[in-house]
């Protein structure tokens, strides 16, 4: 999964991949002031030729929650290998952020972050914004939990009322800042009046579900000069996807049961279908919109004891990422055609490695 991933980042290091996925993005999305983007991550399915990249996101919920989660059941667990990520992951985090700033600002770190979000004391995972701002407090840095209606931007630099931010830590779904009422963020991010991470410009270069139509490319990415190496674990990595469009059409119908749709700027499962279960009508509102159509990869299965009975949940599997490097890996059991947070049992899980 990992070299999946790295060669994912080797792939938007090139040149002409960047020009390509660059052409749907939005505007706001050509700037590119160098951080690399916070907590990125991989999904994964556990297929029977091996694991199969879902999808990749710029601002993968649960880490905070899942290194606390991983800690808890290792104590537990003597006869697994302690992963080095629950011994690394704060000082990770801290560096992380410590990079996205100097990746922008050349030296130093923030004194001040932004952990920014719709109406974020509603959002499911608040719990981890405030254990995200415990940890940059117990390291010196100063962490406020953010609406954007909190934020103004005035003399070239980011406030809250009069608190001068230093660099938001991104959790909008809004991935091109283009909404009205984040206006403030959106003016910071194209002057270059705070750090942002992650930002448009890194969900443009990984996350829009488009780009997994080029990543499945592997004759486009060997003439775009992605080593042969790379392209072989992206062939077998990366799920055959194509951009859903009124001329592949008829053909998508016909095939629908072996695919999934998905939103090219989906998040969170929403507005995915399972083929197999599409009606007309809905089909018709997916050629009306932006989609994109993979084939389906079965999740993997685990046995899980609910309520004094055994039971089977689906399984997949999320790298939590910087520059390629593994911050965490962390499970996710559900019920159902995608993930979810309503299944009894399910939910978050620990990776366990076993020697």
């Amino acid at each position: 999964m990992l070299a999946i991933a790295r060669a994912v980042e080797a792939a938007a290091a090139l040149s002409d991949y960047r020009r390509r996925v660059l052409s749907w993005a939005p505007l706001t999305a050509q700037h590119d002031p160098g951080p690399a983007g916070a907590f990125m991550g991989y999904d994964f399915h556990l297929g029977e030729e091996g694991p199969r990249l879902i999808e990749v996101n710029t601002n993968a919920g649960g880490a905070f929650l899942n290194a606390a989660l991983a800690r808890a059941q290792l104590d537990c667990c003597d006869d697994y290998p302690r992963p080095t990520w629950t011994e690394d992951f704060e000082a990770a985090v801290i560096a992380q952020f410590t990079s996205e700033w100097c990746a922008q600002r050349g030296s130093g770190r923030p004194d001040s972050i932004a952990i920014v979000d719709d109406q974020p004391t509603d959002q499911y995972l608040y719990p981890e914004f405030r254990l995200a701002q415990q940890l940059m407090h117990s390291n010196g840095i100063d962490t406020m939990i953010l609406s954007p209606s909190d934020l103004k931007y005035k003399e070239h630099a980011l406030y809250a009322g009069d608190k001068r931010i230093d660099l938001v830590y991104n959790r909008l779904v809004d991935f091109g800042l283009e909404a009205p009422e984040h206006a403030a963020l959106r003016s910071a991010w194209l002057d270059d009046g705070a750090v942002i991470t992650p930002n448009p410009f890194t969900h443009a270069l990984f996350a829009d579900k488009r780009n997994l139509a080029a990543l499945a490319d592997r004759s486009s990415l060997l003439d775009w000069g992605l080593a042969p190496e790379h392209a072989d674990v992206l062939q077998r990595g990366v799920p055959r996807t194509v951009v859903v469009k009124a001329s592949n059409a008829d053909d998508l119908w016909q095939q629908r049961r072996r695919l999934f749709f998905k939103p090219v700027a989906g998040h969170g499962s929403k507005g995915a279908y399972r083929g197999s279960k599409l009606t007309k009508s809905t089909f018709a509102r997916i050629l009306d919109s932006d989609y994109v159509a993979q084939d389906y990869v079965p999740p993997s299965e685990r046995l899980v004891l609910i309520d004094g009975e055994r039971e089977m949940l689906k399984v997949d599997v999320r790298l939590y990422t910087y520059r390629g490097a593994l911050l965490l890996a962390a499970a996710r059991l559900y019920r159902g055609q995608t993930t979810n947070f309503r299944t009894p049992g399910g939910g978050f899980a620990p990776v366990l490695l076993k020697g």
